[in-house]
């Protein structure tokens, strides 16, 4: 064996004994789960309550201004969940890979979710995102790439979703970061959501999922607006001028230990040093008795 030759075995056993990189494979069926953030994810949240987001002025007057009863309209009912909140809901996911059937490359990861039926690709061949004047949807846009055993996918080009179903918002100019996490059944999901327009501060959010083998529910979302509303004027939105909402003070009344001003949010709620302000809030609002 010549020179050359012992180099290129010694090579190829050296790339045969080690990964490329220390990636793990995602796929299988997820089912969610609801430890966490419970109350929020499942019957929704209460209208008014804000706490521990970083919502700027102008998100706080839109959901200030939103009314319930928009979603009765019929554009509304089957309005699909954006990529930064679809995860938070009661969802099953399906993850596969695609691969190049020549190289065995990875080409994306698909993500299929069950809640309004939305499929999702994230690409991993290092392809750019398009333009800023590109067409906007409601998974947006996304490349991954493995950070170890972490997949870390960036995404832009989102349509205007929820923050919290209550009338936060995220705007089209938002973007977000995410990590996929994976501990043998467990896959813990990592969203930081960047929003010039509505957020003062990156939200960042988690939720796990169960690997489900035996999983064989229903994977279809079978949405149908219907007019729920009989004899509403063309053209009418439910709304709410500013300081005519009758429904704003109700979160303040069934959590009286949640002083009025925390409850507006802000990035000051998210962190626990706030925990300080709040008892003395407390405090004060006792010796004012």
């Amino acid at each position: 064996m010549n020179q050359f030759s012992f180099v290129r075995v010694a090579l190829t056993a050296v790339f045969l004994a080690a990964p490329l990189c220390a990636q793990i494979d995602l796929s299988g069926n997820w089912g969610a789960m609801f430890s966490e953030d419970q109350p929020e994810r499942i019957p929704g949240p209460e209208l008014g309550d804000y706490l521990g987001l970083p919502i700027n002025d102008a998100n706080r007057l839109r959901a200030d201004s939103w009314s319930s009863s928009r979603l009765t309209m019929p554009e509304q009912q089957c309005r699909v969940h954006v990529s930064p909140y679809i995860y938070r809901g009661p969802t099953n996911l399906r993850i596969w890979e695609e691969k190049d059937p020549e190289t065995q490359a990875l080409l994306g990861i698909h993500v299929y979710s069950q809640t309004y039926e939305q499929n999702r690709t994230i690409w991993m061949d290092n392809r750019p995102h398009p333009p800023e004047y590109a067409l906007h949807t409601w998974m947006g846009f996304s490349t991954g790439k493995w950070d170890g055993e972490i997949l870390t996918v960036y995404t832009t080009h989102i349509k205007t979703g929820w923050v919290r179903r209550n009338g936060l918002v995220e705007s089209d100019r938002a973007t977000l970061t995410e990590h996929f996490i994976r501990h043998g059944d467990i896959l813990t999901h990592v969203s930081i959501l960047s929003d010039p327009a509505y957020l003062t501060e990156p939200l960042i959010k988690s939720q796990d999922f169960n690997l489900n083998t035996r999983y064989n529910g229903n994977w279809l979302y079978p949405c149908e607006s219907v007019e729920e509303v009989v004899g509403r004027p063309e053209g009418a939105v439910p709304n709410y001028l500013p300081g005519e909402n009758p429904f704003l003070k109700e979160y303040e009344t069934a959590h009286p230990m949640v002083p009025y001003e925390a409850a507006r949010g802000g990035a000051e709620t998210m962190y626990p040093e706030y925990r300080l302000k709040l008892k003395a809030m407390a405090a004060a609002g006792a010796s004012a008795k």
